[in-house]
């Protein structure tokens, strides 16, 4: 946690080089301990610093720890927003064949990506290039000066698929975050999964068959 947001909330006590969480971390940390789907403590100091004002962020998820927030985006985090199916195809290639993913969370048929910020600029200019973009379903993006609703730090186990739920829910205070190029890759996997399962993917243009190709391995 930074200097300036450990000024900014008095939710955390100090114990040396440790932090002793009030209830609401608490309870955080004792509910559903290590389930992905549940935010951590520190995982909610990350997403409350997004906002401008985090003690105020904090102390609503005190009072309210089931109630979803909406974080601006473009500084801490850019969304990447991708129908539901497309979305769990490309978390199936983050986490089997990729490096992972940061924060994910479900809302209203659509897989919501954490991503770099920077990520909402780039990555449409990106698929536009590539030639297997016309196979990636629309997207949406959200950067700076955007704001999207994010699931609440405790979920309700009678409110299933009703609103917005986590389903890699943010675990450090610096969780690391895929950047334009990383998603790409994933796009590009998913969509040649869906229309031929045995292509390899690729994110740069093929070659073209009639350019001059020269053997440089011998050259000295």
């Amino acid at each position: 946690m930074s200097a300036s947001l450990r000024d900014d909330h008095d939710l955390l006590l100090s114990v040396g080089d440790e932090e002793r969480p009030t209830d609401l971390f608490a309870l955080l940390k004792e509910e559903r301990k290590h389930h992905v789907a549940q935010v951590t403590a520190q995982g909610a100091d990350w997403l409350a610093s997004a906002g401008t004002y985090p003690r105020s962020m904090l102390t609503l998820w005190e009072s309210r720890p089931a109630a979803p927030a909406v974080l601006p985006c473009g500084t801490v985090f850019d969304i990447v927003n991708v129908p539901a199916v497309f979305g769990r195809q490309m978390l199936d290639r983050l986490w089997e064949e990729g490096p992972g993913s940061g924060p994910v969370a479900a809302h209203r048929g659509r897989t919501l990506l954490f991503a770099a910020p920077g990520t909402a600029c780039r990555l449409p200019a990106l698929l536009a290039w590539e030639e297997w973009g016309a196979s990636v379903p629309p997207l949406l993006y959200h950067g700076t000066g955007d704001a999207v609703t994010v699931p609440p730090l405790v979920a309700e186990d009678e409110t299933e698929g009703g609103g917005p739920r986590w389903l890699v829910a943010p675990g450090t205070r610096h969780p690391w975050l895929p950047g334009p190029d990383v998603l790409l890759w994933a796009c590009v996997r998913a969509a040649r999964a869906a229309v031929a399962p045995g292509l390899r993917a690729s994110i740069s243009r093929p070659a073209d068959p009639g350019a001059n190709v020269y053997d440089v391995s011998r050259r000295r």
